[in-house]
Parts: structure tokens; C-alpha cells; sequence
């Protein structure tokens, strides 16, 4: 695993079972791990969001989720093997905790989807132990969720709250939570629930996954995804034209200086 920079945002790059056995050994050790996958949209705001921007780089693990953001990187030249989505993630450590007994806890989502998620959570994975639950809607009673978090000897939390909130919640907090590992999960529960269905495999592998959900939430997705990939696309061409710029600038200041010598 090492570390990148695009458009001045950190990323780890990874693949999935390097990231799980990372998170792992992290784990064993009681070494404190903060979480984020980061996507288009998620990178788009945080060049305006100063908070979500504090808030993403402070985290241990970076983990680069959406083909729009690998090929964005690859198109500036970096070597991405492969995207780490935050749900594949997801399952995957949940297996991992099975097999090591690490307790989780699941907060977000309204209190029917937490509940349908962990019940289909413990059928997948048996021996699973959930330490808790808790809906997302718990503004007014911040502090005493997060006690409840703590009390409970949960070793990874799950956030499944809606971006800015889940990774400033996070950083607010994460000295407190008494947890070895926590990420943000998105809307991981409507979809473990059943009540968002995730894009077929194949969609997912041609990068349309922000297209298969704006289908599903038009009203509520079109004007994110037209502004947010919009803005990325303008982005990585102004900074591809930079790249080449400067690169350009030293000969043409060589040739300068010969010429200049040569007089």
C-alpha cells in the first residue's frame, strides 16, 4: 500500500485483500484506524468543504471507491490496479471479523433498515458478533450515542449517515468511540436491507454505478452527479495541462540559458 496525491487529495493505493489484511493486523495490534473510501462526488466537495477536507485527510486508510476516480488517476499517470468499493469492503471485513471474534456496531440508517440489516448481516455471516445498533437520527443525543458506542466493547463501527456528516462525526469523535477501526459506510444499509438495490456486476465494472442510482433517485441524484462529474472532468484537464506545462518550462528555460551563453 502507498500513498498518492489527486487534486491535492491524499489516496491509498490498494488492493482489496491488502487493504483487509492492513486493517487486520491494525486491529490485533490496537492501533486506532480511521476510514474513508473516497469517490467523485466525495472529492469534488471537499476542494469547497474545508471541514469534510480536514476530515478526510486525517484518516489512516484512503481507499480509492468509483472507476471514475481510478481513471482519473490513471489518466494523470498513476498506477491504480483497482477501485476498493466501501461496500465490497464492507462484507469483506465483516467476514474478517467473523473469523478473529472482533465485535462491530452498526449506527445509521432509520431504525427499520439498521434493524433489517443487521438480521440479514447475522444469517450471512453466523458467527458475527454485533456488540450493537443505533439509527442515524440521533443528533440531539450525540454525546450519549457515542458512550453507548463505547460501553458496548464494539472493536469496528460501521457509519452508514450521509456524507459530510459521517466523516465530521467521525473526526469529532474518534478519540472517544473506543473502537480499534471505524469507516463510513454510506448508504451500505438501504442496500444490505433491500432497500436499494445495488448495480448488476457488470455495471459496476463499466463505472456507471452513479448512473444505475440516478436512474433509481432522478429527483434527488441528477443535479449531484451532472455538477459533481462535471467539475471533475474540468479538473483533471486543467491539472493534465499544468503537468505538461511545467514539464515543458525547465527546457524551454535550458535553451534560453544556452542560448544566452552562446552570445
Amino acid at each position: 500500500m502507498h500513498r498518492i496525491e489527486l487534486l491535492g487529495v491524499p489516496m491509498d493505493v490498494a488492493s482489496m485483500p491488502d487493504t483487509v489484511a492492513s486493517i487486520a493486523e491494525r486491529i490485533r495490534s490496537g492501533v486506532f484506524t480511521q476510514h474513508v473510501v473516497v469517490n467523485v462526488a466525495k472529492l469534488i466537495h471537499m476542494q469547497r468543504d474545508a471541514e469534510l477536507s480536514a476530515s478526510v485527510k486525517s484518516c489512516d486508510i484512503i481507499n480509492i471507491d468509483g472507476m471514475g476516480v481510478v481513471w482519473g488517476a490513471r489518466f494523470l499517470g498513476h498506477d491504480i490496479p483497482e477501485r476498493v468499493a466501501g461496500i465490497d469492503l464492507f462484507y469483506s471485513l465483516l467476514h474478517m471479523s467473523s473469523e478473529h471474534e472482533f465485535p462491530v456496531y452498526f449506527l445509521g440508517a432509520r431504525e427499520q433498515v439498521v434493524q433489517d440489516a443487521v438480521l440479514k448481516l447475522k444469517s450471512r455471516f453466523p458467527q458475527l458478533n454485533v456488540a450493537g445498533w443505533h439509527h442515524g437520527y440521533f443528533w440531539d443525543e450525540e454525546e450519549a450515542v457515542v458512550e453507548k458506542i463505547r460501553q458496548s466493547g464494539a472493536r469496528l463501527l460501521f457509519v452508514a449517515i450521509t456524507s459530510p456528516r459521517k466523516e465530521n462525526f467521525i473526526h469529532r469523535w474518534r478519540d472517544t468511540l473506543g473502537v480499534d477501526f471505524v469507516m463510513g459506510v454510506g448508504g451500505t444499509f438501504d442496500v444490505v436491507a433491500g432497500k436499494v438495490q445495488r448495480a448488476p456486476l457488470w455495471v459496476q465494472r463499466a463505472g456507471l454505478e452513479w448512473m444505475f442510482r440516478m436512474l433509481q433517485e432522478p429527483g434527488r441524484m441528477w443535479r449531484r452527479y451532472l455538477f459533481t462529474n462535471s467539475a471533475f472532468a474540468w479538473l483533471l484537464l486543467r491539472e493534465k495541462l499544468r503537468s505538461r506545462l511545467s514539464r515543458r518550462t525547465p527546457k524551454r528555460a535550458q535553451f534560453q540559458q544556452v542560448s544566452r551563453t552562446s552570445k
